[in-house]
């Protein structure tokens, strides 16, 4: 955001009010006042042959375990950089322009049936490259994976779990009066999994293929993404030569409410260009975008 915004009567602790929208855009989450109203799904094959040479050439240069998971988060990042209206939520039927980039995901402490699972959030800059999710990311979920200790989401939802139901729905219908006015302390809203700029789930890492999922009405988040394992498929080429090409599915579930068809398209045109020039995400972006105001 704008060093030189100053905040007004309006905006939230994680959001300035975008005022400049057109009457009909402010208009459709009186329409469509739930996220799950408002669901647009869409899924895409991307080709990472050139991806996987990249990631592989990270591996052997030191970065153990730079994978997919670390490439979609920065491409995501740097999409929000060129695009930041990706960045943007609806609470309280108003549309609001996000502060800051935060990504969440579920982490299984081990990949075993018996194993617990959390959930990790993450804050990155539009400045940042895949080597900076790479860190931020590992620094994160070693520490969830070396610590059998609840973290801080796990602990207030077991004290919350702990009371009685009534009081927990009563709990809950506070936090959703608290949460469309804006009024929920920022220290709930860092712990919460459901406040943030996307989630995205690594189903590849139990070789399953993607699902739809959906976005929960709770909170502020408008995008989840999923990607399966990778696949081989055999294509015949111009020249008649049949060639062994990498494939990863990938299925998106947006908000429609914070931006326009046309918007979107354009944020998955870019999806699809940094899976074509995967180096882009290696070096910083020459220039942020700012959203409107």
């Amino acid at each position: 955001m704008s060093r030189q915004y100053q905040r007004r009567f309006g905006d939230r602790k994680d959001g300035r009010l975008i005022r400049s929208l057109p009457a009909f855009a402010k208009f459709i989450p009186f329409i469509m006042p739930q996220r799950n109203d408002a669901h647009i799904f869409y899924e895409e094959s991307f080709e990472i042959s050139e991806v996987d040479r990249h990631l592989r050439k990270m591996r052997v240069d030191g970065y153990k375990g730079m994978g997919m998971l670390h490439f979609i988060i920065a491409a995501y990042i740097r999409i929000i950089s060129m695009l930041p209206g990706l960045n943007r939520f609806v609470v309280g039927r108003r549309i609001f322009a996000r502060d800051k980039i935060e990504i969440i995901m579920v982490v299984k402490r081990t990949i075993s049936l018996d194993a617990t699972e959390t959930t990790i959030k993450v804050q990155f800059e539009p400045s940042d490259t895949i080597f900076d999710v790479y860190r931020k990311m590992n620094e994160k979920i070693d520490e969830i994976k070396s610590n059998d200790e609840d973290n801080s989401t796990e602990e207030f939802a077991d004290i919350v779990c702990k009371s009685p139901r009534f009081l927990i729905r009563f709990a809950i219908l506070i936090l959703r009066i608290m949460d469309y006015f804006g009024w929920i302390p920022e220290a709930l809203t860092d712990l919460s999994p459901f406040h943030g700029s996307m989630i995205i789930s690594d189903l590849g890492s139990l070789r399953i293929g993607p699902v739809n999922h959906h976005i929960y009405n709770f909170g502020t988040l408008p995008v989840f993404i999923t990607f399966g394992a990778k696949r081989h498929a055999y294509e015949v080429n111009r020249h008649g030569q049949v060639e062994d090409k990498k494939y990863i599915d990938c299925k998106f579930t947006m908000d429609e409410r914070t931006v326009d068809g046309y918007y979107y398209a354009k944020v998955l045109q870019a999806m699809r260009y940094i899976f074509e020039h995967p180096e882009i995400v290696e070096s910083p972006p020459t220039k942020i975008a700012q959203d409107i105001y």
